[in-house]
């Protein structure tokens, strides 16, 4: 096995600093872009394996102590974990490629986006693939090398003795950290992580009937993982804007008309503005304050199912607040005609406040 120490010409009992002191000399003069020569190529591959070894503390004891080391240390908690499930057998070397996490991103919509649906191209800050080296975390011609130290298999054996005999023990490698392999030379875009934070644009098409709250799912367009591995899932969280004239209840969109007195004891027709265009509104003789007008088919397009829901309009019948005397004179003659019972208390169960909050419920 190729000692470390050597290659960095350093002592065994050389400091930390001195360790890195002597990599970086080395590594300015052999780099491929200072020296381009096959012998130094070589050379700084071994150079940046053998500091990946003893430029860590704890992986340097473990190079130290060598694949035989810490005979005598071995405990019976030790045992018990060799013979029911801890030590012996390995699964082989991890993969570099690892899922990416999910990302839940809010999506603001106005309620006329919701009643038709509508497309949107989302601008997120995420992780990507990495463009230089397509995920493979190194150098543009470079790949990949075997761990010298667990020989490939991401895991390092140790023979120590206990009261059972000589027990055979394996550990994730501390200088491949368990991939069975090491990157001398990572890619300089990503750092030797397959991805990098990006903003990219995503094009969603949002169904109609949509509300606040809901979530929808896209697979494959969170965060790329370590090592260019799958991405995660994207999740868009909806929020409907409120409305200044219209609020929602289930399918069904509502909203208050006001009618003048006058209007609303002879009925009229009008044309309102909607969300969706013009509404054209009959409201019939004797209607009174609390009743609703409901128009089919010009609520929210349902989310599942086929049509739209309602449109439902409250009435409020206004009463004049300034009057001259001709109409104070012909208000009297209205009450006296229509013979209009003073104010008293309403006996009907369905009132107006109950129509109102039924009206408003959402």
């Amino acid at each position: 096995m190729t000692d470390h120490y050597e290659t960095l010409g350093v002592a065994r009992d050389a400091g930390q600093d001195e360790i890195k002191k002597a990599y970086r000399k080395l590594a300015r003069e052999l780099h491929p872009d200072v020296n381009p020569s096959a012998e130094a190529s070589d050379r700084f591959k071994d150079v940046t394996h053998a500091y990946d070894v003893l430029g860590d503390a704890q992986s340097r004891a473990e190079y130290d102590r060598g694949p035989t080391a810490g005979a005598g240390s071995f405990g019976f908690g030790d045992i018990f974990e060799q013979f029911f499930g801890g030590g012996g057998r390995t699964s082989g070397p991890r993969s570099r490629k690892q899922p990416g996490q999910d990302s839940l991103l809010r999506v603001d919509l106005d309620l006329a986006d919701v009643i038709f649906g509508v497309h949107r191209e989302l601008r997120v800050q995420t992780a990507v693939l990495c463009g230089t080296c397509d995920g493979a975390a190194t150098a543009p011609g470079t790949s990949p090398e075997r761990c010298l130290q667990c020989g490939g298999s991401g895991h390092v054996q140790r023979q120590v003795r206990s009261l059972l005999g000589n027990v055979v023990t394996s550990q994730p490698c501390v200088v491949c950290q368990g991939f069975g392999s090491v990157i001398p030379q990572p890619c300089h875009t990503c750092a030797g992580h397959g991805r990098v934070r990006a903003e990219r644009t995503i094009p969603v098409d949002i169904p109609a009937g949509v509300d606040t709250g809901l979530r929808i799912q896209m697979p494959g367009q969170g965060e790329v993982g370590e090592g260019g591995g799958p991405a995660g899932t994207l999740y868009l969280e909806i929020n409907v804007r409120h409305h200044e004239v219209f609020s929602r209840d289930g399918d069904d969109l509502l909203g208050t008309i006001e009618v003048s007195m006058p209007d609303a004891a002879l009925g009229t027709r009008a044309t309102l503005d909607g969300i969706d265009g013009s509404i054209d509104v009959e409201v019939r003789a004797g209607t009174q304050s609390g009743d609703v007008i409901s128009i089919a088919d010009r609520g929210v397009t349902r989310l599942r199912g086929a049509g739209r829901g309602d449109l439902k309009l409250g009435v409020q019948v206004l009463t004049p607040t300034k009057t001259d005397r001709r109409t104070e004179e012909l208000l009297r003659e209205l009450r006296e005609r229509t013979k209009a019972p003073g104010p008293q208390l309403s006996q009907h169960r369905q009132g107006l406040f109950a129509k109102m909050r039924d009206r408003f419920r959402i």
